[in-house]
């Protein structure tokens, strides 16, 4: 990597940690500089599937943070060539899929997983497969929220397909209880949550989930010379799952925010990424 790219890369690493909402810029230390970049490399040459696994449960429906950034990811790589697939349970799975290519997974206690995850990898042969905002197995197998409260009731399991793939893993979460972190363990068991033991090649962090999907695409651009942030609208990804029943992940109400915070907020975070990768000024 280039001392630019290095230090672009390490303005957004720092940019999307910055609030500290939950802990993250605590931990970012226990993760080697240059994740984004990693990340994105593996994504930049896809003509292939990309599989991307999202839909956090919140009470009977799902949150916001994860399937924005997710749909945004899916935009950008259909956009570049690949074959992007989101990966998701109900009720989620059933919204997206009228607009979006979906591979529906089983939800709850299942005695198939590892068959289900194997099935669909020989089926799609991914390219990469990536996680964004999806709760991640503790230690005891188990799933939990930000609370504390099992969840696994509710959770479909996409561990599976990340450690049964045979392509890079990309894994992006924002409190320690996603699909990812167990890559830093002894970093997040100091944070109030049950953290996720299930690792992926690469580990991407950010105050929200969604922003760090909002990094990809910045660094994609850049490479590319194309402002490809400047084709995402979260208001409008927003309004498109509210309207479909989605919830804040925080205040579990059906509104159009991210883990408690207005929209504006993601945009601000877009335009200051477009401004270090200087497509505005």
């Amino acid at each position: 990597m280039t001392e630019n790219n290095a230090q672009l890369n390490k303005q957004i690493e720092d940019l999307l940690v910055q609030k500290n909402l939950r802990g993250m810029k605590d931990v970012q230390p226990a993760l080697s500089s240059g994740y984004y970049a990693r990340a994105a490399r593996h994504l930049e040459s896809c003509k292939g599937v990309v599989l991307i696994g999202t839909g956090f449960p919140v009470v009977d429906t799902f949150e916001t943070d994860g399937p924005v950034g997710a749909i945004a990811l899916y935009q950008t790589l259909k956009y570049l060539g690949a074959e992007p697939i989101i990966v998701c349970g109900k009720p989620i799975s059933t919204m997206l899929a009228p607009d979006y290519k979906v591979h529906e997974i089983q939800v709850g206690e299942h005695d198939t997983r590892e068959l289900e995850a194997l099935e669909a990898l020989a089926r799609y042969r991914p390219e990469v497969v990536l996680s964004i905002e999806r709760p991640g197995q503790a230690a005891d197998g188990g799933y939990y929220n930000m609370r504390g409260e099992s969840i696994s009731a509710r959770t479909a399991c996409f561990d599976t397909f990340v450690k049964a793939a045979n392509c890079p893993t990309i894994g992006i979460g924002d409190g320690g209880n996603e699909i990812g972190m167990g890559n830093i363990v002894e970093a997040i068991s100091k944070l109030n949550i049950v953290p996720s033991a299930t690792r992926v090649d690469e580990l991407l962090i950010a105050d929200v989930s969604n922003w760090g999907a909002y990094g990809i695409i910045a660094l994609l651009g850049y490479w590319k010379g194309e402002d490809l942030l400047e084709r995402i609208d979260p208001q409008a990804i927003l309004r498109y799952l509210s309207e479909r029943g989605s919830v804040d992940g925080v205040t579990r109400l059906n509104e159009l925010t991210e883990d408690g915070l207005p929209s504006s907020e993601g945009e601000a975070i877009i335009a200051e990424l477009r401004r270090l990768t200087g497509f505005i000024d």
